[in-house]
């Protein structure tokens, strides 16, 4: 038998060679990772996209001679190109040929008081990373029947360009020396007088520009207000109701082409690290620029409005509103979830920033019916447990508009949160009224009453992000100006924003025609807030142009005022110029003394004091005194003679001997004698206090004293 083999042909010995043949993810494309992602070694695009209630998807490709007709069409065959929820498919670039936009054609079954499905709509790429808006784009064709060809916005295919040269990029990491100063993109330099290029003003470049000035003034984190792409044509200029979550503004870029806005970015990130300053994002996830039924089918309500979105049980208002815009975004799903973690994950990987501030965040808390979960809501965990995302600066608002979840109420036992009582607190205090002492004390000491530090919970005092304004209320001149908003301009009778301003106009109603000495009072004001803002343990922010008495005259919600009144007046900088050195050495005072803000709360190395030996916590006292001891920090003492009464008042310090103590501040005193770098040394234990004032004074550490 082995004879007779050996004899046969050679042929017959081999197996037959194997024929080079695509293979399964090359032929059908590949379920992840979601959107456009460009295939090096392939020479190709895959294409995905999560649309799970979608009877057919079709992939449709624009060359931008002609946005109306793709010059490529594919329709997804759900046996070869689906993958449980996700369609996908991979397109070679031979095929593309001159392609550089794309966006989908989705069919399916919507419920009929829904506003959803409509296979007319070019639909844009949830997971787009660049998005280009047609010449005739036309936000009405979305919001009602027929088609919106050649007037939708498109996702860019990018992933082939030349990648960023981050080399040398490090990103700050900054604790007892963090000043979070929030600002908005176009505001801080679109005012001609802010200085900068008039090409780079209103854009990311213009805020390169601006680097030295805030260096100057002494931040360490800048918050800016959304930058995630926004629908142009909704006179959103806040930027509070995204289009996507993956592609940077491209108006905010003083170069419109395409991917431009990405290399303008990232230059801005990468200058502000350089310059020691880390960047927070302030992000909007619980919601989206599509709205209600009446709004526009743009994206995720063409690809399934019921799993992107919360529904409501009432048929005449589809969908739930939890965020006052029209529409909230489905937690309870899965995909929404990686939505939402994949998006953070690129702004971190891709474009380096340094953490977010998520808007309203207890919609994360919320159930697929509405009601909140106050255990383990899962995104938590999810986030918490992603190597890249739980070492970021996570910041929330902890509320939405039927919940506040406040210190230990909200369910990211990590995360830092925004204080709003701290800021209502403090501005009751300052105004005068009544009965806020111990509340104040609170506040300063890092409110432990929502972050206590018991063996259960072991919160941060770092965890209460302290401030007094944001973009969203009064600036901090018109919280002393105005006792009443002035939101006409707006649009809505005055009848938008909030009316809980806890505010005082300090005798005279606005800024026009103010006496003199409304005005000095103002001022002192003004630095009291300061002080108390830098002296508390926490993390203090505030807001671009408080800093040098920015008014918004009398608007506290001015999210649609692409002018003047949102923009920063750089000439009130030039008249304000003793304001912007107080606030720049409180700041500079809070840096050199880390006893103020800690890891931990104060404990024992804070005694509180009144006018005399005992805090008055009564309903009439409006005056408060606190000794912060430094040794155990390696610091030097810091005594503080809070006064908010209408009166003078003398205080008698409780601690050491007059000559001990140097006088750093009093805000009664105009500048430059409102704050003494070298301080004055006091000859008595007694200090009068002026009616609306505060004082400071700094004992140096003993020489050899732990």
């Amino acid at each position: 038998m082995l004879a007779e083999l050996a004899h046969e042909p050679e042929a017959a010995q081999h197996p037959p060679p194997v024929r080079s043949r695509q293979t399964w993810t090359q032929a059908e494309g590949s379920p992840l990772p979601l959107g456009a992602t460009w295939i090096e070694e392939e020479q190709a695009f895959n294409f995905a996209v999560h649309a799970e209630n979608a009877e057919s998807v079709t992939l449709l490709l624009y060359c931008s001679t002609d946005l109306v007709n793709p010059v490529l069409t594919f329709r997804f065959d759900f046996l070869r190109n689906k993958s449980g929820r996700v369609w996908h498919c991979r397109r070679p670039i031979q095929e593309i040929g001159d392609a550089c936009y794309y966006a989908y054609s989705v069919s399916g079954q919507a419920a009929s008081h829904l506003h959803s499905f409509d296979p007319q709509k070019v639909l844009l790429d949830p997971y787009a990373k660049c998005i280009f808006f047609p010449p005739g784009f036309d936000r009405e064709l979305a919001t009602r029947e027929g088609s919106n060809a050649g007037q939708a916005p498109l996702g860019v295919l990018t992933g082939h360009l030349a990648a960023f040269d981050w080399e040398g990029d490090r990103s700050p990491h900054h604790e007892s020396d963090a000043i979070i100063y929030e600002l908005h993109v176009k505001g801080f330099t679109k005012q001609p007088n802010s200085g900068v290029d008039p090409a780079c003003a209103g854009t990311y470049a213009g805020l390169v520009e601006k680097i030295p000035y805030l260096k100057e003034l002494g931040i360490t984190i800048v918050e800016l207000m959304p930058v995630y792409q926004r629908d142009p044509q909704e006179g959103d200029y806040w930027g509070y109701m995204p289009l996507n979550f993956f592609a940077p503004h491209a108006q905010y870029a003083s170069n419109r082409g395409d991917d431009e806005q990405h290399v303008e970015f990232k230059r801005m990130v990468k200058a502000f690290h350089d310059a020691g300053i880390g960047v927070v994002l302030d992000v909007v996830y619980n919601h989206t620029c599509e709205g209600d039924h009446r709004g526009p089918i743009y994206s995720f309500k063409g690809f399934d409005a019921a799993s992107y979105y919360m529904l409501s049980p009432d048929p005449a208002n589809p969908y739930a509103n939890y965020s006052g815009t029209g529409n909230t975004l489905n937690f309870s799903q899965p995909h929404v979830r990686k939505m939402v973690l994949d998006s953070l994950r690129y702004w971190k990987t891709e474009m380096h920033v340094d953490g977010f501030r998520f808007d309203l965040a207890s919609v994360f808390s919320r159930n697929a019916d509405g009601s909140l979960n106050w255990g383990d809501a899962p995104i938590f965990s999810e986030i918490a447990a992603d190597p890249e995302l739980g070492r970021l600066r996570l910041i929330a608002e902890p509320w939405d508009t039927g919940a506040y979840q406040l210190g230990r109420g909200f369910p990211g036992v990590t995360w830092l949160q925004w204080n709003g009582r701290f800021r209502d607190d403090v501005r009751r205090f300052v105004r005068g009224d009544a009965g806020l002492v111990p509340d104040l004390m609170r506040r300063i000491y890092g409110s432990d009453d929502f972050f206590p530090d018991n063996r259960t919970d072991a919160y941060h005092a770092y965890q209460s992000i302290n401030y007094v304004t944001s973009h969203d209320g009064f600036t901090l001149y018109d919280l002393v100006s105005y006792d009443r908003k002035r939101n006409w301009a707006n649009g809505h009778h005055n009848e938008d924003g909030t009316d809980n301003n806890y505010s005082w106009n300090c005798g005279h109603e606005g800024v026009e025609d103010a006496p003199p000495a409304v005005l000095d009072v103002r001022r002192k004001q003004v630095k009291n807030f300061c002080c108390l803002l830098f002296l508390s343990n926490g993390i203090p922010m505030f807001r671009a142009g408080d800093e040098f008495l920015n008014s918004q005259l009398g608007n506290n919600n001015p999210y649609n005022q692409d002018n003047e009144i949102g923009w920063l007046d750089w000439d009130q900088l030039r008249a304000n110029e003793d304001i912007f050195r107080f606030f720049k050495f409180m700041i500079a005072f809070r840096k050199a003394h880390p006893c103020i803000s800690r890891s931990r709360f104060w404990r024992e190395d804070v005694a509180w004091y009144g006018v005399g030996p005992m805090a008055d916590r009564s309903n009439d006292s409006h005056s408060l005194a606190f000794c912060l001891y430094g040794a155990s920090q390696g610091d030097d003492d810091i005594y503080v003679m809070i006064n908010a009464y209408w009166e003078p008042l003398e205080f008698e310090i409780q601690e050491g001997t007059a000559q001990e103590w140097r006088r750093i501040v009093d805000t009664a005193l105009p500048s430059p004698a409102d704050f003494s770098d070298q301080g004055l040394r006091l000859e008595r234990t007694q200090y009068v206090v002026d009616p609306r004032s505060i004082v400071v004074l700094l004992r140096e550490r003993k020489s050899g004293k732990e």
